[in-house]
């Protein structure tokens, strides 16, 4: 298991929606994730700079750092782009933490 943090720029104004979409998120796309060896997923608001930090856990022999190339992946990114920063593919622009602690 490898645990990954990483943050995320959100548009002013956007994080109702944001939250909205998520608590409503595609199966299709949540079925990717888990089949990609994502789990224990989870996204935080910083509400005074806007800043989303996500932390997620992937299995051994994971197929994650391909999720890019899938076209569900690439829709969803569509439909989020009006939310949050992103790059000229819609992905969003995503700023890689390193860990400096953990307590089990």
């Amino acid at each position: 298991m490898k645990r990954i943090g990483f943050a995320m720029q959100l548009k002013p104004g956007k994080s109702a929606e944001y939250k909205r979409r998520h608590d409503e998120i595609w199966p299709k796309l949540a079925a990717k994730l888990s089949s990609a060896g994502i789990y224990d997923y989870i996204i935080f608001l910083d509400k005074r700079t806007n800043t989303l930090f996500a932390s997620q856990k992937v299995i051994e022999g994971h197929s994650a750092d391909r999720l890019a190339e899938k076209d569900i992946v690439k829709e969803w990114w569509t439909f989020m782009a009006d939310l949050m920063e992103t790059n000229p593919d819609d992905s969003p622009v995503v700023n890689t933490l390193d860990e400096m602690f953990y307590l089990e």
